[in-house]
C-alpha cells in the first residue's frame, strides 16, 4: 500500500499529526506496536494518573475536610480495585474516542512495531511474527519515550516498578519510596499519600521540580510535607532490592560516604525517561541522534534525510503531550507547504498535585543566569476570598517582567487550578503583553484568578492590594 505520511506512533504527538494530515488531504497511516491507540500519555500516562489523582483527592477531602464543611459521613475506606477499574474505564473510553477519529477521517491504522527498510519503505512485525511492508513518500517518528531504569536499581515490575505498575496497584501500601522529585514522582506519591501511604522521596537535586522556579517548589514541598511527605533532598540512590513482598533502598547524600537504607513496600522509580528508538532500523536510513538517542531534527522537525521527520519525546525539549501534538500540527503544515510556528518558550508545564503546580515563560533563576533585568511580584492564595471559602489556601502566584519595558517574561503559580489559571498568562504572553495589561484587565470575583491580577500589581508598581 502507498501512503502520502506514515506515522510511526499513535500517542498525542502522532495522532495528532495523523488527523492534521488527513484534514489537509493527504493520505495518512498511523502504525502503533500495541492493542490500543493513544500511547504512553492516554494508556499509562497523563489520563490514568489524573483519574487516579481525582479519585484519591476525593477520598482525601472525605476523610479530611468534609466535617469542616458540615458534611457527616459513616466510616470510609479506599476500594483501590473500584478506583483501578474506573481509571481503566476513563482509559478505554478515550482510546476509543481515538479509534473513532482514525475512522472519522480515513486514516489506516496498523498495528505492529514498525521499522524502516528504506526512507519510503516502514515494515510492520505484528505480534505474531508476521510482516507487512507500507511504502510512503514521508515518514513522521512519534514513538515516544520510556522510563529510565538503571541497572543498579533492578527493576522487576512487581516492588521495583516505574509510573506503569504504579498505576494499577490493587492495594493501598503501607511504605513507598519514590526515587525522583520530579513530575511523575510526586503526582503518583500523591496518589497514594492521599490514601494513607507513607511517602519518602530520594532526589539527587537540592530542590524538588528541579525544572521550575525555586519559589514553586518551596511552596509545592510544604505543602506535600502537611500531606505527609518526607524528602531526602541532595542524596543519591546507590542500591535498589526488591523481594517478593518488599523494597529496600540505599541512598548517601551527595558527596559523602555514608550510606542509609530504607524499607518499604514499593521502590516507584521517577527519574526520567528516554526517547524510545528500540529496533526502528535508524541505522538502515542513516538518521541522527543526539549523545542522548534523542532524534535529531532541524527547525523544521525534519531530521537529516528528507522526507523523515520527528515529533514529541524522541526529539530534544519537554517531554508533554501538548508539546507533541503542536509539533505534530506543526509538520502536518509544514509538509502542506503552510508557515506553522511553535514558541517553545510559551509552552506551558504542569504538575497535577495538590494543590497544582503551572509555569510558563522564564524562571527567576534562569533571568539571573541570562543576566536580564527583572521585576517580581507574588501574592498568596491564603488572601484570596476564593481560597478561604473553598478552603483550598495553600499556594501563590509569581509574575516576572522585564525591568526596563515591562514584558511578561514568567508566571509560575501553585494553587488550587493552577494548571488552568495558566493560560491566561500564556494568551498575554503570546502577544507580548505587560505586566500592567495583566493587571488592568478585570478579572472575576471571587476566583483563583486574582492571585494573578494582584502578582501582576506587584509586579507592575509594587502595589498589590490585598495584602
Amino acid at each position: 500500500m502507498k501512503f502520502d505520511v506514515t506515522v510511526i506512533g499513535s500517542g498525542p504527538g502522532g495522532y495528532v499529526c495523523a488527523i492534521r494530515a488527513a484534514q489537509l488531504g493527504f493520505k495518512v497511516a498511523i502504525i502503533e506496536r500495541y492493542n490500543t491507540l493513544g500511547g504512553t500519555c492516554l494508556n499509562v500516562g497523563c489520563i490514568p494518573s489524573k483519574a487516579l489523582l481525582d479519585s484519591s483527592e476525593h477520598y482525601h477531602n472525605a476523610t479530611h475536610t468534609f466535617a469542616e464543611h458540615g458534611i457527616k459521613t459513616g466510616k470510609v475506606s479506599p476500594d483501590m480495585k473500584q478506583m483501578i477499574q474506573r481509571k481503566n474505564d476513563v482509559v478505554s473510553k478515550i482510546t476509543g474516542g481515538v479509534d473513532f477519529l482514525m475512522k472519522k477521517n480515513k486514516i489506516t491504522v496498523f498495528h505492529g512495531h514498525g521499522s524502516f527498510v528504506d526512507k519510503n519503505t516502514v515494515k510492520i512485525t505484528k505480534e505474531d511474527g508476521r510482516t507487512e511492508n507500507v511504502s510512503t513518500d514521508r515518514v513522521v517518528i512519534a514513538t515516544g519515550s520510556k522510563p529510565i531504569t538503571p541497572e543498579a536499581f533492578n527493576y522487576d515490575k512487581n516492588r521495583v516498578i516505574t509510573s506503569t505498575e504504579a498505576l494499577n496497584i490493587d492495594k493501598v501500601p503501607k511504605k513507598m519510596i519514590v526515587i525522583g522529585a520530579g513530575v511523575i514522582g510526586l503526582e503518583l506519591g500523591s496518589v497514594y499519600a492521599r490514601l494513607g501511604t507513607e511517602i519518602e522521596v530520594i532526589e539527587f537535586q537540592d530542590k524538588i521540580l528541579g525544572a521550575m522556579d525555586k519559589d514553586a517548589s518551596k511552596e509545592l514541598q510544604r505543602a506535600l510535607k502537611k500531606l505527609g511527605f518526607k524528602f531526602h533532598l541532595s542524596h543519591m540512590v546507590t542500591s535498589v532490592k526488591g523481594t517478593k513482598t518488599g523494597v529496600t533502598v540505599e541512598y548517601k547524600k551527595r558527596d559523602t560516604e555514608d550510606v542509609q537504607s530504607v524499607k518499604g513496600d514499593y521502590c516507584l522509580i521517577a527519574i526520567g525517561r528516554r526517547a524510545y528508538t528500540d529496533n526502528l532500523g535508524l541505522e538502515k536510513v542513516g538518521v541522527a541522534v543526539d549523545d542522548r538517542g534523542r532524534v535529531e531534527v532541524n527547525g523544521h522537525l525534519e531530521t537529516n534525510i528528507p522526507g523523515i521527520y520527528a515529533i514529541g519525546d524522541v526529539v530534544k525539549g519537554a517531554m508533554l503531550a501538548h508539546k507533541a501534538e503542536d509539533e505534530g500540527i506543526f509538520v502536518a503544515e509544514y509538509i502542506a507547504g503552510q508557515k506553522p510556528h511553535i514558541d517553545y518558550n510559551l509552552i506551558p508545564g504542569v504538575v497535577y498535585t495538590w494543590p497544582e503546580v503551572s509555569s510558563v515563560g522564564k524562571t527567576e533563576e534562569e533571568l539571573k543566569a541570562d543576566g536580564i533585568p527583572y521585576k517580581s511580584g507574588k501574592f498568596p492564595f491564603k488572601a484570596l476570598g476564593r481560597s478561604k471559602a473553598s478552603m483550598d489556601e495553600a499556594g501563590m502566584a509569581k509574575v516576572l517582567s522585564h525591568k526596563e519595558t515591562d514584558e511578561l517574561l514568567g508566571v509560575h503559580i501553585v494553587g488550587a487550578r493552577a494548571a488552568d489559571l495558566i493560560m491566561e498568562a500564556v494568551c498575554l504572553m503570546e502577544f507580548r503583553a505587560s505586566a500592567e495589561d495583566m493587571a488592568r484587565i478585570c478579572h472575576p470575583h471571587p476566583t483563583y484568578t486574582e492571585a494573578v491580577k494582584e502578582a501582576a500589581l506587584a509586579a507592575t508598581e509594587n502595589r498589590a492590594l490585598h495584602i
